[in-house]
């Protein structure tokens, strides 16, 4: 089993760079970083973590430029978005950022997706709340074109574009690791349909080991391979860490809080000594 940190890259916090290099120092497999480009003062959509949001999430980075400057300081770690809004982005613009990314980070991106909870945030985008998984299942389709094809075109009803050119192309193929977060009802149709990995957050979410035998089942019928699995901000005990590897989980990533080095620092040397 892998070991990942994420952590929400702030002004305050660890640089990017730094935090991505004493994670490669310590012998983690990967890094990861949510992202929110700005949080509404309405605050109508309530946070699913609790009463009080947190203020790192209207403070980060963009987490293409945090995990750029990660790639550039590393050589081995691998770079991931936990989660990606692609419901936000436009998504010939995000295949590029994803396509260059993995390009000069020499094929070592992770691109986990998700919908978003944030009705009012995904609204300033022109993306209707009740509207985002299709909005969201589009993007996904039209990248994975533009990845592939050297003359890409996709007609749907929210993504639209003619026959184009898009390079560079990502260096793994046929295109990064797709890796759908949550834990909804209907969660597993789309890892099934359009992702290469599930990224249930497990310290919130539940034990997502009741769910692993049915996503393995399901992806069998369809006649996919067993679908890799990477459980989020699981507790840092070794006995949760054990059962989540018993069930298969391929990665477990730990979370770090937006601070200082000198805060940051001594949780992730005690992370690294729950390593195998």
């Amino acid at each position: 089993m892998h070991y990942g940190v994420v952590m929400f890259p702030t002004d305050y916090a660890i640089r990017p760079d730094d935090l991505g290099r004493a994670a490669e120092q310590r012998g983690f497999e990967s890094l990861w970083v949510p992202e929110h480009t700005h949080i509404p003062a309405s605050r109508k959509s309530p946070w699913p973590g609790g009463p009080n949001l947190p203020k790192e999430y209207w403070h980060s980075y963009d987490p293409f430029v945090g995990l750029a400057m990660a790639a550039a300081v590393t050589t081995k770690l691998k770079l991931g978005t936990g989660i990606c809004l692609v419901i936000e982005r436009d998504p010939i613009l995000l295949a590029k950022e994803v396509a260059s990314l993995d390009h000069l980070s020499k094929g070592r991106f992770l691109f986990g997706i998700g919908g978003g909870w944030n009705a009012e945030e995904m609204e300033h985008h022109g993306t209707p709340f009740k509207s985002r998984w299709k909005i969201l299942r589009e993007r996904i389709l039209a990248m994975k074109e533009l990845w592939t094809k050297e003359e890409a075109e996709y007609h749907g009803q929210y993504v639209s574009f003619d026959k184009s050119w898009a390079h560079p192309k990502p260096v793994q193929k046929p295109h990064p690791p797709i890796l759908m977060g949550g834990d909804g009802p209907t969660t597993f149709d789309r890892v099934i349909e359009f992702c290469d990995g599930w990224m249930p957050i497990a310290g919130r979410m539940g034990n997502p080991i009741d769910k692993i035998g049915e996503l393995q089942r399901r992806a069998k019928d369809a006649g996919r391979k067993p679908i890799p699995v990477t459980a989020f901000m699981p507790k840092p005990e070794r006995g949760v860490l054990d059962g989540l590897e018993a069930a298969g989980v391929e990665r477990v990533v730990l979370g770090l809080p937006s601070d200082t080095p000198e805060k940051v620092l001594p949780i992730l040397d005690g992370y690294a000594k729950l390593m195998r």
